[in-house]
């Protein structure tokens, strides 16, 4: 694994525009048809020679029977890095009782399918899922494998790269290619963006949350080619899920509010924290934190936005008392409208959002919710966001 710095600076609505890779250079990789890196091949061989790349692959990941979202992200990126590579998206597919979500990974962008379907499967099993993908990786070489940022996806990929002896890239923001057609894996670090890159084994590996790329449009139309796979029978099940036990959110589900409020440290303690949770109440909207307000214990693990929590792309965020690091920022890139209060003018934030608000986030507040809550009373829902903007405009003037 190798290191790029980027860029110095954060840049939190950054174009995911991907850039052309050349002809495909024969003797990349590890895999044993390639051979040695210095191997020399005449003009002749190489104008003969077929795509030397494998598959882009995304293990996909369902619950209950259902694709999740993530996974159909991840076919639309695979998709595109496939087209660059002139190769194909393959998908794997673990569970139990999957009829017709096959064609859901097809619409989305996927060629072929490895499915396995089979109540052994119907939770997730570390070992046995590790023991699949490996022993089919092996054997089908994948040139790149994406795998969603999710609790299955964060502890499935690091046991899969470490089989195959290959680098892993946690909690990318971006995928592009080279000019070498290699797998540029985006991060944020050191107070800019990196490019992690892995030029020698094989498959290249990373894992993005949901929301960093776009749901592609789904083509009904698309078929493909359907892989059964069968579950070892002789794997030592020193581990097993013998039961998941879910918690359901409270309020708004942070990945799919139209609205989202987020606190940081700046709020001061729980009573500014609880002043927070009111205003995301009055929005109707969702409620997340940055990772201070995890570690005083305000909120939960579940409510952190950013690079190591989840990522948000609502009509509105509102981020109060937070100062615009980066590691929060990336989870707010998709977000239409961007709004940040902080008592700090030099705050870093202000440079990031469309609406910035210099007070004291526990005076303004409370303002905001009174003049929220009145506003309200005169407009109807669909007109919800022009509410909110005259009341922030209104909350900073004269009627305070």
């Amino acid at each position: 694994m190798k290191l790029k710095v980027q860029s110095s600076k954060l840049k939190t609505r950054m174009p995911n525009a991907l850039k052309k890779a050349p002809a495909a250079v024969p003797g990349c990789g590890n895999r044993p048809e390639d051979g040695p890196q210095s191997r020399l091949f005449s003009v002749e061989s190489i104008l003969k020679m077929e795509n030397t790349y494998g598959p882009v692959w995304v293990i996909a990941e369902q619950i209950d029977g259902h694709i999740l979202t993530v996974s159909l992200q991840l076919i639309g990126q695979a998709r595109k890095l496939a087209g660059e590579l002139e190769t194909s998206v393959e998908a794997v597919l673990l569970g139990d009782k999957l009829d017709g979500q096959p064609q859901r990974l097809f619409a989305a962008g996927a060629d072929r399918l490895y499915l396995g379907d089979d109540p052994e499967l119907a939770l997730y099993q570390a070992e046995l899922y590790t023991e699949i993908i490996v022993n089919l990786a092996q054997e089908r070489q994948p040139e790149i494998v994406l795998v969603g940022s999710t609790a299955m996806g964060r502890e499935l990929a690091p046991l899969v790269a470490a089989r195959l002896e290959t680098g892993l890239t946690a909690h990318c923001i971006d995928l592009v290619l080279d000019e070498n057609g290699i797998l540029e894996q985006i991060v944020p670090a050191y107070g800019g963006l990196i490019s992690i890159v892995c030029p020698e084994k094989r498959p290249q590996m990373a894992t993005v949350a949901r929301g960093v790329f776009p749901v592609p449009e789904l083509d009904e139309a698309r078929t493909g080619e359907i892989i059964p796979l069968d579950v070892p029978a002789d794997l030592p099940r020193r581990i097993q899920t013998l039961e998941v036990v879910r918690e359901e959110p409270e309020g708004v589900p942070l990945e799919s509010a139209p609205i989202v409020v987020a606190g940081g440290a700046g709020v001061g303690d729980v009573a500014g924290w609880r002043q927070i949770a009111e205003l995301a109440k009055a929005l109707n909207a969702a409620l997340g934190c940055t990772r201070p307000v995890v570690d005083e214990g305000w909120a939960g693990l579940e409510t952190m936005i950013g690079q190591s929590g989840k990522m948000v792309s609502p009509e509105l965020y509102v981020g109060v008392g937070l100062s615009g690091e980066q590691q929060h920022m990336v989870g707010i890139a998709g977000a239409k409208v961007m709004v940040a209060i902080n008592s700090d003018p030099q705050a870093p934030v202000f440079e990031q959002v469309d609406y910035g608000i210099v007070d004291d986030c526990r005076e303004f507040v409370p303002v905001l919710i009174d003049k929220i809550k009145k506003y309200q009373e005169n407009y109807h829902y669909q007109r919800r966001l022009l509410c909110i903007l005259n009341a922030l405009n209104c909350a900073t003037s004269n009627c305070r």
